[in-house]
């Protein structure tokens, strides 16, 4: 593992299997791994060309929908030594400036069809912009104009060192992606990820899902998150197997099923709520066949038990549930696939592959078995430490010789890992902590319920309250209401933990990944409706 790149693995498997399909968009392009290595051979030794070329260590900014371009030029930046920084295109311009400014990022590309906020973000702080071309021949090039203009500047790249190979090969040191966490509780902190903690990553994913040349899938979530860029893209070419990208750029229902079948996928990955828009068009407009799927995997959000039971028999599947974090690259545990032991309902599963994870104390001992504890981890593909101008940060998140995730957890005596919630999220009412996954599973459970989240709200008798809100499920004959949902609530969960105030909505906020964050649905819904109760 030591010496292991990304990098090599993906030359690797281009060398091992050089006329498998790698990567395609159904109706548009299909690349092979030897193709698909060969261009971003090509766009690599591009971006590092002349004087003023890419050097080692330096950060470039990638904006576009998932595209095969996203592809190419994400391998040809690491490849090249550099250091990749995917963003999300529908970022604002202030948005914009404060990740390509915290990025140290040299130089910005876009697709063809470019991204005004981008592009505006960019030319304020001085950046150049580069444009790759559409790619419509396999056989390549792929084209990148706009670098004529100077990426370096006069401050030093610290990440990596400046050795320049003459094979182009990387180091397992070499920080190959700049990602920043999801904020859910404060300002996104920026995470760089080696080579060798992507590398030791998709290993581990590779090995807990048995990943082989002969798998498929349909990336569902976009490329600018470790979730879908991990574990659907880059474990499935480490593997020698194939991915195919939505036509659209993103995930779309209706053309979903239509595209695993074109693929021939054998399994997906997904967050809860595209699991949810898969299951409630399954049940409205059920699709005339179905792939045969080895599994179905979820994760990046809590997967209650009956959703992953509904799944389960809509699909045929087994459907694995996982828990992950951009921290360690991705992956952290697992349920096990059938033949590698049992997969336990409510579980986020065991440690992946060389990561090992505790259950500890508030003074970094490990609690007995069935106790909740902070969860803490650490291994390869766990990052070296947040990239910040307050030390303390890496300081309170490394003790006691762990990483910790800042979430609760109990681990079963078989290793089996449940997720409790958010240190900062779980809800104290009177002196009660309250798992809000325990509020939200049995939300589910409703029949009329499509969606649910719960989260606390200040209270002044009790410190904290607990509210929810839900989305009714289409086609219910009466219409759902509060009472309804409190009725619910009282036959399944404790007094002390029936949410005390109930909104029926038509949407919930979401995080670009479909992922909810409690804080985000506290003050769309809780905010308003206490303004509008001082009102009246």
């Amino acid at each position: 593992m030591e010496a292991l790149t990304l990098t090599s693995l993906l030359k690797a498997a281009a060398a091992a299997f050089p006329d498998r399909r790698a990567i395609a968009v159904h109706g548009k392009i299909d690349l092979t791994h030897a193709a698909l290595d060969a261009l971003v051979d090509a766009a690599a030794a591009r971006l590092a060309a002349g004087a003023h070329g890419l050097r080692p260590g330096q950060t470039v900014a990638l904006c576009f929908p998932n595209t095969v371009e996203l592809v190419v030029v994400f391998l040809a930046v690491i490849r090249a030594r550099g250091v990749a920084a995917p963003l999300n295109p529908a970022y604002t311009q202030d948005e914009f400036e404060f990740y390509l400014s915290d990025s140290g990022a040299r130089l910005l590309v876009t697709g063809a069809d470019g991204n005004a906020p981008a592009q505006a973000a960019a030319a304020k702080l001085g950046l150049p912009h580069a444009v790759a071309a559409t790619l419509t021949d396999a056989a390549g090039p792929l084209g990148l104009t706009g670098l004529a203009g100077d990426i370096q500047d006069n401050h030093p790249a610290p990440q990596n060192n400046g050795t320049v190979h003459q094979d182009g090969g990387n180091e397992p040191s070499d920080v190959a992606l700049f990602l920043h966490t999801s904020g859910t509780t404060s300002r996104p902190k920026g995470v760089p990820l080696t080579q060798r903690n992507l590398a030791a990553s998709v290993q581990n994913i590779r090995a807990v899902y048995r990943f082989a040349e002969t798998d498929a899938t349909v990336v569902t979530l976009p490329l600018f998150h470790v979730h879908g860029l991990m574990c659907a893209l880059l474990s499935s070419l480490a593997s020698g197997a194939s991915v195919a990208l939505p036509a659209a750029g993103r995930f779309s229902a209706s053309t979903f099923w239509g595209d695993m079948l074109a693929a021939g996928a054998t399994w997906y990955t997904a967050v809860p709520t595209i699991h949810q828009i898969i299951l409630d068009r399954h049940a409205s407009l059920p699709e005339p066949r179905y792939p045969a799927l080895r599994f179905v995997r979820s994760c990046s959000a809590s997967l209650a038990p009956v959703i992953l039971e509904r799944l389960e028999a809509a699909l045929g599947a087994p459907v694995l549930e996982a828990y992950a974090m951009t921290e360690a690259s991705h992956m952290m545990t697992s349920n096990p696939l059938p033949q590698d032991g049992a997969r336990k309902p409510g579980s986020v599963g065991r440690a992946a592959g060389s990561l090992e994870v505790a259950v500890l104390d508030e003074v970094g001992s490990q609690v007995p078995a069935g106790e909740r504890g902070e969860v803490c981890i650490r291994g390869p593909n766990v990052t070296a430490g947040y990239k910040t101008a307050d030390p303390g940060a890496n300081e309170a998140a490394f003790l006691h010789g762990w990483f910790h995730t800042g979430d609760i957890g109990v681990m079963d005596g078989e290793g089996y890992l449940s997720l409790v919630g958010r240190i900062k999220e779980l809800i104290n009412r009177g002196g009660e902590k309250i798992s809000p996954i325990e509020v939200d599973s049995v939300l589910l459970g409703h029949p009329d319920v499509a969606q649910a989240v719960s989260f606390g709200v200040p209270d002044e008798k009790y410190g904290e309250e607990i509210h929810c809100a839900v989305i009714p499920r289409e086609g219910t004959s009466v219409a759902l209401g509060e009472e309804e949902v409190v009725a619910f609530c009282r036959k399944n969960l404790a007094a002390f933990k029936v949410p005390k105030k109930v909104y029926i909505a038509a949407d919930l906020p979401k995080t670009a990944t479909g992922k909810i964050q409690r804080r985000i649905v506290a003050q769309h819904f809780f905010v308003p409706a206490a303004a509008a109760a001082a009102k009246a």
